[in-house]
């Protein structure tokens, strides 16, 4: 087995877990398949926007349809010891009650990751590998922070297919994995209008 690059730190996910309680406050700690990933705190307004749209959109149509599951996002922990990782992702979708007092859960059924350009290459394919291993999920959702793009990979069975593209304010990202469907319209609203997306 080769041996992780040196440019890189990695550690064990109890040794990351008890390194958190000393985590600086204007930090945003990860870790990945094994590998620390730290962050500043902080994003842009249409990074946020985009969250609060997602985590809304799916919310509402949830509980409309009488569904038990639930979204939380940016700071509640996906935990998975056998990949050695404890990630905070954009939006989780989870379908089973929480205990009182969780902070983490291991068993989401949608996963979002809002995209920059600094985190393009870590969500598509670091988190990814993660993200695939995990025997509950059903969907990954990567979204385009600056235009109107998403890309999606659904479970069918046991098998994910390959990647879904969606362009454009007219397109809507379906899971039928919790049987909800969100316009892209919506999902960009108050970020890109039609003129920005002519642009």
């Amino acid at each position: 087995m080769s041996r992780p690059s040196s440019q890189y730190e990695h550690m064990s996910l109890d040794d990351f877990e008890e390194l958190l309680a000393d985590k600086p406050a204007d930090e945003k700690w990860e870790l990945i398949g094994g590998r620390v990933v730290r962050m500043m705190v902080g994003a842009r307004w249409e990074h946020n926007y985009i969250i609060q749209n997602i985590s809304t959109g799916l919310r509402d149509r949830l509980r409309a349809k009488g569904s038990p599951c639930r979204t939380l996002i940016e700071s509640f922990r996906l935990r998975n010891a056998p990949t050695e990782s404890s990630m905070l992702p954009d939006v989780i979708v989870h379908c089973r009650p929480l205990e009182p007092g969780a902070a983490s859960l291991h068993d989401p059924t949608v996963l979002v990751e809002v995209m920059s350009e600094g985190s393009k290459a870590r969500d598509r394919f670091e988190k990814w590998a993660v993200y695939q291993k995990l025997p509950s999920l059903r969907h990954y959702v990567l979204v385009e922070r600056d235009r109107a793009h998403i890309e999606t990979f659904d479970r069918v069975g046991e098998v994910w297919s390959g990647v879904q593209i969606l362009d454009g304010l007219d397109a809507v990202l379906d899971l039928p994995g919790i049987g909800v469907a969100v316009p892209l319209a919506e999902i960009y609203r108050d970020v890109i209008g039609r003129e920005k997306e002519r642009a």
